[in-house]
């Protein structure tokens, strides 16, 4: 286990609710702040979404999205397209701590695994993977947090300049029938979960506050 460095929530100070757009490009932001400043803490936001929006990829060509009235951004981050609409996101941006991506994607999803516990949600890491999918929520591997083996939270990470990014999506629920027409392409339900038939009674602010408390046991400074 890895202590480093200091937690800052943005959050804190600005509204949670923004379009597809600014989402993306305040996640970006952050990481050239980091980079522009050599800060030597994390940076954690928590965000929602409005309108309802597809992120693309970095890398990802934009070709399963045409025809549909719904905001197409492109992520800064890699991976498989996403329809981000009722769920709660949280971007993480720091110094580069491990040379091995997945290691430190796992050291990030450790803190939101704290964080579910003092939920009383007790995650852990899929044992299956499922690749070849269009739709990431379809794509799991064994970095991926999962509730009961049931792929459960998305991330994706990006590196520029000896620091990262890292976001990823927690879905209050799904809306498959629209997720279906969107990426042409059945949905593997039975490997998906979300917080509403997790327990459906939680409020968002309970969940940051929760998650909050995991990214600071996990990452400050001791």
């Amino acid at each position: 286990m890895i202590y480093f460095m200091n937690v800052n929530f943005i959050s804190d100070n600005c509204n949670i609710v923004n379009n597809g757009k600014f989402n993306m490009d305040f996640d970006l932001s952050t990481l050239d702040f980091a980079i522009k400043n050599k800060i030597d803490y994390a940076i954690v936001r928590f965000y929602q979404w409005y309108p309802k929006c597809i992120t693309l990829g970095r890398n990802q060509k934009d070709d399963c999205c045409d025809n549909l009235e719904i905001d197409v951004v492109k992520r800064p981050t890699g991976g498989r397209a996403l329809l981000h609409d009722r769920e709660l996101t949280y971007s993480f941006v720091s110094p580069v701590f491990t040379s091995s991506i997945i290691e430190s994607y796992k050291e990030i999803s450790d803190a939101l695994i704290l964080g579910f516990k003092k939920l009383g949600i007790e995650l852990n890491y899929a044992t299956g993977e499922h690749k070849n999918f269009n739709y990431c929520m379809n794509i799991s591997s064994g970095a991926d947090v999962s509730y009961k083996d049931k792929k459960f939270i998305g991330s994706a990470q990006y590196r520029k300049e000896g620091y990262l990014l890292q976001h990823g999506s927690i879905p209050y629920s799904l809306d498959f029938e629209l997720i279906e027409k969107i990426f042409n392409q059945k949905v593997q339900k039975e490997n998906i979960i979300t917080l509403n038939e997790i327990n459906p009674n939680l409020s968002t602010r309970q969940i940051i506050e929760a998650l909050k408390e995991g990214f600071i046991e996990k990452f400050e400074k001791k």
